[in-house]
């Protein structure tokens, strides 16, 4: 039996990786589990919470299903994915997936763009219709400073792993991604040294792959690489 972990990012929860834990539950009989971090979900609450909290949750959500199945894999998109990589280092797991993988921080070339698009569809009262401002309004005032730097924290510790990583990984990111530079996808391929990888770039996908106008393909493609 196959227990699947998947893991969300940073200020997200697991409706950001809800469509694809939909997609293998309906098209495998694997056991598909996807925690809150602490801090995280529809109600973010992060002022006393450290990056070490959100490594330890998905460490033991990780454990609790080794014990349970044969196999493991590990799907973690954005802050997630350096998490899903660190257990990966430390864990014998099958498969790993990374999803726009916070390996590097900003595109604010990117943003620039997103920004402009979001003043433009507010001047033509069409914001309720912009996928980044609807998703990222709720969070704002919500994120204290310190849990920014927690986030840094994490992504610094977990890049140490990244070499010690060697069961077959596939990579995919957005090229018009404007939180982290899909450039990190290269990054990323360079330093985990595992003999089979696979990058994959959407030309039209932003940061939120899963949510996004590619998702059906990131279904499939996800699927395709855990099953063969």
């Amino acid at each position: 039996m196959i227990g699947c972990l998947l893991i969300h990012g940073f200020t997200g929860g697991p409706y950001e990786l809800g469509p694809l834990a939909s997609y293998l539950r309906e098209h495998t009989d694997w056991h598909v589990e996807i925690p809150t971090l602490p801090g995280h979900g529809k109600e973010l609450d992060l002022e006393n919470i450290t990056y070490k909290d959100w490594i330890l949750a998905a460490e033991e959500t990780l454990e609790q299903l080794a014990k349970k199945y044969n196999e493991i894999y590990l799907i973690g998109f954005s802050m997630g994915g350096m998490i899903a990589a660190y257990l990966a280092a430390k864990y014998n797991v099958k498969k790993l997936v990374l999803l726009a993988t916070a390996g590097k921080y900003l595109d604010f070339k990117q943003i620039g763009t997103d920004i402009h698009e979001v003043i433009r569809d507010g001047l033509k009262g069409g914001l309720e219709n912009n996928k980044m401002y609807n998703h990222y309004k709720r969070k704002f005032g919500q994120v204290p400073i310190k849990a920014n730097f927690e986030f840094i924290k994490l992504v610094n510790f977990t890049r140490r792993y990244l070499k010690e990583v060697d069961t077959p990984v596939l990579i995919a990111h957005g090229q018009l991604d404007g939180m982290v530079p899909y450039k990190t996808a290269y990054y990323l391929d360079k330093e985990i040294d595992s003999e089979h990888k696979e990058l994959v770039l959407l030309d039209q996908s932003k940061h939120l792959l899963c949510l996004g106008d590619d998702k059906d393909t990131i279904n499939l493609m996800v699927h395709d690489f855990l099953i063969k």
